[in-house]
């Protein structure tokens, strides 16, 4: 059996036999997981090996942990900074900010791989603008090019850590005020403006090498009235042809309001995957889930199965036991521990939902 194009949740810390069915079935290549679905390491570890198990190749497991207030697993795992902690850090101390994120994404990926997960969907590449709540201190700066070395660095330390990367959200979600959970955001600057100053961090990323890539659910009506994850002209055009990018491409969730133009959840899916994504999410909606499994027809190309397999994690990680006996691991956590003050462990602003890759804890 191959991977499909579907990555769906799961409803707690162990699998029900209403998971086992979802995730057997063929369109189904991936699971995300959230805060609901983890207790400890060992039970994580346990769910993991579960998922894992099911199915040859096996199902890729992500999480959204940036850090900050999108960190799933708390208890236990290192607490991560919200990525403009390290901005600060940049203005003052440059390559002391490079070193910290190299570690934040080495710790990162260790303790994840430790726990079976196979990637998370981090580093977010928009800019700070100012504008977006919804983004906020999870971006790393203001200035495209030190967001483009942070993100190097910490994907440099993701890899270090078994684990690919995914930059979101493409082509940039912080110029615009509105929430993609809760309506359709829409962001009125020409193609030049937005090339000239959110695409750079992308295009930098794409030449390190980066593996995945999630793009907005935000409209750029100079470029084309449909969302760029529903856009052939952003992800076949612009991604794919001009900027060159070879990676897998996720939707954001497609239970989101800034998806909904798009049609049911099967329209979603199909409107996206035609657009030119590789993999679509479905969270925290049960009944979308089996609606979509039961309706999508979409065969897996070829190159987007070859580029899904590029996403599992690098195989035999390190234990915990093992982490915690590596003397440069043990110091990089209490690195990355150490870092902020000013942005914190943030708590979720009023009414905030819980979805996939863009939102906060559950």
């Amino acid at each position: 059996m191959t991977l499909g194009p579907v990555m769906l949740d799961v409803l707690g810390t162990e699998l029900t036999d209403e998971d086992r069915k979802r995730l057997k079935h063929p369109l189904v290549g991936g699971v995300i997981l959230f805060g609901r679905n983890y207790t400890s390491q060992a039970q994580l570890s346990r769910l993991t090996a579960e998922i894992h198990a099911l199915r040859n190749p096996h199902l890729l497991i992500a999480v959204d942990h940036e850090g900050g207030r999108v960190q799933r697993f708390r208890d236990g795992f290192t607490r991560l900074p919200p990525m403009r902690e390290l901005g600060h850090i940049w203005n003052e101390h440059p390559n002391r900010a490079k070193t910290l994120a190299h570690q934040t994404g080495w710790v990162l990926a260790a303790e994840l791989r430790a726990s079976g997960v196979d990637f998370s969907f981090t580093p977010v590449l928009d800019i700070d603008f100012e504008h977006s709540g919804v983004i906020g201190d999870r971006a790393f700066h203001r200035d495209p090019q030190a967001i483009a070395v942070l993100a190097h660095s910490l994907m440099l330390g993701l890899k270090q850590g078994g684990m690919a990367a995914v930059g979101k959200h493409f082509p940039g979600h912080g110029f615009v005020r509105a929430d993609s959970h809760l309506e359709i955001p829409v962001d009125e600057r020409d193609y030049a403006d937005i090339e000239m100053d959110d695409l750079i961090p992308f295009k930098q990323m794409i030449d390190f090498g980066l593996a995945g890539m999630m793009p907005a659910h935000v409209i750029y009506p100079k470029v084309d009235k449909l969302p760029a994850g529903f856009s052939k002209i952003w992800l076949k055009d612009i991604l794919r042809k001009e900027l060159g990018f070879d990676g897998v491409i996720f939707s954001d969730d497609l239970s989101m309001e800034g998806a909904s133009m798009a049609g049911g959840v099967v329209q979603r899916a199909e409107a996206a995957l035609q657009a030119g994504c590789d993999m679509v999410l479905v969270c925290n909606k049960p009944d979308s889930a089996d609606e979509l499994l039961a309706g999508l027809k979409w065969e897996m190309p070829a190159l987007g199965m070859a580029r899904l397999i590029r996403m599992h994690g690098r195989p035999h990680p390190e234990s915990w036991d093992r982490l915690h006996e590596d003397k440069h691991y043990v110091a990089a956590m209490h690195a990355v521990g150490s870092i902020g003050g000013r942005s914190g462990d943030l708590a979720l602003q009023a009414g905030e939902p819980n979805q996939c890759a863009i939102s906060g804890n559950k």
